[in-house]
């Protein structure tokens, strides 16, 4: 069974009680804080090393850094083979920090979005509009709705429910 399979079985256990997973959860979220705190202190400094050697560097568990390094995945310029990885799998850290901000923000991450190092990355206004672009782009915008006795949008004329709407 592969680290990311093994980290999610226990993340997302069917097995485990309500305030576990809340534990688990929460104990996660104030590591991963933790991390993206250092990260974002050195914002260009690529980090990498193996699955083992990261963990120990930022003193956590192997598992802990596998659910990590599941969640920035998406966010590093150059994709980490995480399906496949184990302890001495070579990774980097080297994150695009417009795409990891908007990531942050559609994952709801307000405690991670809102870290201060991110007031040393960009402006506010830029923060804004990283903010907005990432809202507004899961917005569906429908289109107008022809009404039946609306004139038909082909333009021959005719009432809509005469015409294309049959």
């Amino acid at each position: 069974m592969s680290l990311l399979q093994e980290w999610r079985d226990v993340a997302y256990s069917q097995n485990k009680s309500k305030p576990e997973l809340e534990k688990l959860w929460k104990d996660y979220f104030d590591i991963e804080k933790s991390i993206y705190e250092q990260l974002l202190s050195n914002p260009d400094t690529v980090v990498h090393g193996s699955v083992k050697d990261l963990a120990a560097r930022f003193h956590i568990d192997v598992m802990t850094m596998v659910g990590f390094l599941d969640g920035i995945n998406d966010s590093l310029k150059v994709k980490n083979p995480i399906e496949e990885m184990d302890e001495n799998t070579v990774v980097n850290l080297g994150f695009d920090k417009e795409l990891l901000y908007k990531n942050m923000v559609d994952a709801k991450a307000e405690w991670l979005y809102s870290l201060p190092m991110w007031d040393e990355i960009f402006t506010e206004e830029k923060k804004k509009a990283l903010y907005l672009e990432q809202k507004k782009a899961g917005t569906v915008v429908k289109g107008h709705k022809v009404g039946r006795n609306d004139p038909c949008p082909c333009g021959s004329g005719k009432k809509y429910k005469y015409c294309c709407g049959r």
